[in-house]
This record gives C-alpha cells, structure tokens and sequence, in this order.
C-alpha cells in the first residue's frame, strides 16, 4: 500500500459511506505496521483518534506501529496518554526506538514515565540515552546473542531459534566471547546452519570480525557497514566488551532524507494492450478463380 492511501483504509475510519463495512469488520491485519504509520501520520484528528483505538486493540500492533512512526508525530501522540500508558508502550517497544521515544519527552515526564517501567527494558532505556542519538551507542540495540566458542553449531542455532524478543535483524550472526566476555569472533546464521551440528563454534568463526566503538559517528557506521556489506555490526567498549549491535535497518533509517519519505511514487506507465484476436474478425479469404 502506498503511503496517503486513504480509500484502502476507508473502511477502518469514521467516513459515513464506509459504515456498513466498517461495522463487518474492524480489520487491521491487511496493514503492515509501517503502512498504520504513514495513515496516522497523514490523519486528521479525528481519523487518527479511530485509527488508534483499533491499533491498541493489539498491544503488539501499538508498538510496531509507534516504532515506525515519524518522530514528531510520536511525540504529539505520547503527549495525550497518561504516563502509566506511555510506560506500559515504552516496555514493549524495542529499547532503543523506547529511548528515543523518551528523549523526546518533556523533560518533566522523563522520569515519571522511566519509573514506571519495567526494571529491565528502563535499564536498556537509560543507557541508550547515554549517548548520543546519532552515534553508533545511540543506533544500536542492546539485545543480541552470544555465546562461547566452545559451543557446537547446534547449540548455537538453538540459541537464536529461542532469542524470541529480539528483533530478526540482530540474529544474522551469533557474537562469540571469551571468558572476560570481549569479543572473540562472530560466526553467520547461515554458516551455523551449513555446518555439521556437533562443529565448534570455534572453527567456524570469524576471529577477526569488523566492530565499532560506541562514541562513533553516524557516518562512518554507514560507511563501514557498506564497504564491508554488514546487515549489523558489533558495537564495542574500550575494553572490546559488546554493548550491543547496530543492524542496517536502523542506519537506513538514520540515513535517509525526510523528503524522501513523503514522495509520491512514480506514476507506472500505461501500455496500450490490443485487444485479443478473435477469428470472426479476420477478412474472409478470397476464392480462387475457377
């Protein structure tokens, strides 16, 4: 769906001919949560308002969505919820869009909202908002996996199928640790899933893997993940101890111009299409002379 696309989501909002289909079915899951985004964003109050009340039928939904949402638009919408509302979407949010989300909070609010939210997902919260926003500490998310280098293929893939509340984007590679958990090696999804069960991780590492530290800028994590074509990137501590992992979506996302998001696309060009043959119009055939 393309974004501004009102007649798809007639039926979701308070137009008058759209009743009757409104009232069959409230339907939301046709609709990407970036899709829901572009919608509110581009909704009166009114229509957003009902856009909304849908939306937060699906707790998930609600914070898919506010993840995709335009950073300002969020920031008007957090501002009509009560705090114990907001705290509850910032705790299932992933952290890093939650400590941007906050940032942008009154500061008055801040701490009201950061006490009412769960313990772990507060503490991601207040060391993202350690750094600054378009650093590689300030893009990166906190979760990811890891394991030791001792543990076999199988074990590894195990780990990621049950890494559940991470986002798919920073499961593309398993982060291996030593003992002091400094940064080893990484070993990709795929070349866990190609090798023998029992193999060590060990052996099929990378021992010498491309890492950030935290205080890098948004520049050059783009550039680094480009000349090396990196889906993510570890992020690092002076002490090569991994605070979290950049992925490429979030760069994209950091990169890409505002008015680029708002283009119409492109108009698709119109071919002229000769309609089918039908025998009964061909000429009939000349008869021969006798």
């Amino acid at each position: 769906m393309r974004p501004g696309d009102w007649k798809a989501f007639e039926p979701l909002i308070g137009h008058a001919r759209s009743g009757a289909s409104r009232r069959q079915a409230g339907r939301l899951g046709g609709f990407k949560p970036a899709d829901i985004a572009d919608l509110l964003e581009d909704a009166d109050k009114a229509e957003g308002g009902e856009i909304l009340d849908r939306v937060r039928s699906d707790p998930e939904l609600e914070a898919d969505v506010f993840e995709e949402l335009d950073p300002d638009k969020a920031s008007r919408l957090l501002n009509d919820m009560a705090d114990d509302e907001v705290a509850a979407l910032m705790g299932r949010m992933r952290a890093d869009d939650a400590a941007d989300a906050i940032a942008d909070l009154r500061q008055s609010r801040r701490r009201r909202v950061l006490e009412l939210m769960p313990g772990p997902q507060r503490t991601k919260v207040i060391t993202l908002m350690g750094f600054n926003p378009d650093s590689a500490g300030g893009l990166m998310n906190v979760d990811f996996v890891s394991c030791a280098a001792s543990t076999t293929a199988g074990m590894a893939l195990a780990l990621i199928a049950g890494a559940t509340t991470i986002q798919p984007e920073a499961l593309v590679k398993m982060h291996v640790l030593d003992e002091d958990n400094r940064l080893a090696g990484v070993v990709s999804v795929i070349d866990l899933l190609q090798a023998e069960p029992g193999q060590t991780v060990e052996a099929l590492m990378d021992c010498d893997p491309i890492r950030i530290g935290a205080e890098a800028d948004l520049t050059d994590v783009a550039l680094l993940m480009a000349d090396f074509n990196l889906y993510s990137i570890p992020v690092v501590d002076g002490q090569d101890r991994v605070l979290g992992v950049v992925t490429v979506d979030d760069v994209l996302e950091a990169t890409i111009p505002e008015d680029w998001r708002r283009r119409e696309p492109a108009p698709r060009p119109v071919r002229e299409i000769a309609p089918p043959y039908d025998d009964r119009d061909a000429p009939a055939p000349e008869s021969e002379a006798p």
